[in-house]
């Protein structure tokens, strides 16, 4: 079992009231790892750490090139470790071996994309009407409180704190309580390539303790926060009292909008990996498929033949496909929203059951489930269930199609699945969304920008969006014509000459 600890101002450290938490597989139920549970003052210690180390120019002082070098080595380490870190996320989150070698792979990807464009020429210099060299750089925002999902913990986390490092600013950084491993882990790789101590800290806790002191402090200049929306409008309301800056990537109920002349077989395989991917605890999941009438009951019975062959186990089998939800909570909450569809009158077409055949009995595991005959105002189709549950929809024709795409709170993610370009171009630009494809669906890059309209977020992480978060943005005037305005000179000679002919 792994035992955990925080990493405050260079230092590991267990939690000042001395708490443990039990972090489990999602597979069997079983303890892998204890957790230091942090509060408040584990947070401000953490807090008083990152602005000491900010404020001293530690890191925000190093030249791009220098700073850059400390991410290059963290990637290399990652890449190194990433059959362990690939082991440890699997274990923690329950998804299978394959998507969290993905996940690695990606994490130390984007270590290395921000190192290599914050050496990049960035800013502007721009004419005015006065002898002014003007000119506009970006700066550190100063110190960075970092608040990461369950879903994606490594990954998420290096989206984060890749960009705030590179910017030259100092962090704080929360993992979701019952995902720290593999992050543990990072920290580890950061003090063994040489972060100097307090530029980078790890405090593990819950959301309404550490999470809401991160928020609320006056010591911390910006929170980057991926979670639920209910939870970033707490954080909108913590953050208001030095009025923050704020980074927020919340829910989604993204459509896939497929019409009758898409490639058949390509709609279905992305309508699967678009909901199952992950067991649908993904930001972005397809969980809404939107089918034109026509091909509806065609496309839906291929659909259900092929997700009933879904291979559902433990992450560690080779042979699985879909995973294990990640907690115990978690999966009751996807079978209450299961049932909530059925008491709104919408049709089972596949699964919907806790599944604890074959060796599954302790693990928090769902059937791939899919539902029919929905209506919009359905709370299934219009609130984020987060789980392995497809909501289908019908539609006549393109203006229908949008309608229902955008009559959500969500804009996060959308795609179009069509053979005609002109088309599906058309529809997916009349979509509220952040984050689109085109006969696509979850392809996510690095030097791409991430994140939604409406109640899916604020701001964008990720390509040099996610940088220029990062960052306060100044307009330098160096004037290059060195003498004195003799503006309140001219005034008074203006009033002299005024008073002589007066009198």
């Amino acid at each position: 079992m792994y035992k955990l600890k925080m990493f405050i101002n260079g230092e590991w450290k267990d939690s000042l009231n001395e708490q443990k938490s039990h972090i489990k597989n999602p597979a069997n139920g079983t303890t892998i790892a204890e957790a230091p549970s942090g509060n408040e003052e584990d947070a401000k210690m953490a807090i008083d750490a990152a602005r000491r180390a900010f404020d001293s120019g530690i890191w925000s002082d190093l030249s791009a090139f220098e700073r850059a070098s400390f991410l290059y080595k963290i990637a290399d380490k990652i890449e190194e470790n990433a059959a362990e870190l690939s082991k440890l996320e699997t274990e923690n989150t329950g998804k299978p071996l394959k998507e969290s070698e993905y996940d690695i792979a990606d994490a130390a990807g984007c270590f290395r994309y921000y190192a290599g464009i914050v050496t990049k020429p960035s800013g502007q210099t721009y004419h005015v009407s006065d002898p002014v060299q003007a000119m506009v750089v970006r700066e550190p925002v100063g110190v960075c409180g970092l608040i990461a999902p369950w879903n994606f913990p490594l990954l998420t986390g290096a989206w984060k704190i890749a960009p705030a490092l590179a910017a030259g600013n100092t962090i704080v950084f929360k993992p979701a309580e019952i995902t720290p491993v593999t992050t543990y882990r990072l920290f580890e790789i950061m003090k063994e390539v040489g972060i100097p101590d307090g530029v980078a800290n790890l405090v593990l806790g819950g959301g309404a303790t550490v999470g809401n002191e991160i928020a609320e402090s006056d010591k911390v200049d910006m929170v980057s926060f991926t979670g639920s929306t209910s939870t970033g409008r707490s954080i909108m309301k913590s953050a208001s009292g030095n009025i923050k800056n704020i980074s927020l990537e919340l829910g989604g109920k993204s459509p896939n909008i497929v019409f009758a002349d898409a490639d058949f077989e390509t709609a279905v395989d992305y309508a699967l990996n678009g909901i199952f991917l992950n067991a649908g605890q993904v930001c972005n999941a397809g969980s809404r498929l939107l089918l034109e009438e026509s091909i509806h009951d065609k496309f839906i019975e291929r659909l259900i033949e092929k997700a009933k062959k879904i291979r559902v186990g433990p992450g560690d089998h080779p042979s699985t496909e879909m995973g294990a939800l990640v907690s115990n909570e978690h999966m009751n909450k996807v079978l209450e929203y299961i049932q909530i569809g059925l008491d709104e009158g919408a049709k089972l077409a596949c699964g919907g059951k806790r599944m604890t055949n074959n060796g599954l009995e302790n693990g928090y595991f769902v059937e791939p489930t899919i539902f029919v005959d929905t209506k919009p105002d359905m709370r299934i189709v219009q609130e984020e269930i987060f789980g392995p549950v497809l909501i289908v929809q019908k539609f006549k024709g393109e203006e229908e199609a949008i309608q229902l795409a955008n009559d959500t709170p969500y804009g996060l993610a959308a795609g179009v699945f069509s053979q005609d370009g002109a088309k599906a171009l058309r529809v997916i630009k009349k979509i509220k969304a952040g984050i689109t494809w085109i006969n696509a669906f979850n392809l996510a890059y690095n030097e791409a920008p991430w994140g939604g309209y409406k109640q899916s977020g604020i701001g964008r992480g990720l390509g040099t969006f996610g940088l220029d978060t990062f960052t306060e943005v100044k307009q330098i005037n160096i004037n290059l014509d060195v003498k004195p305005t003799q503006w309140f000179n001219s005034l008074e000679s203006n009033m002299e000459t005024i008073a002589m002919s007066n009198s």
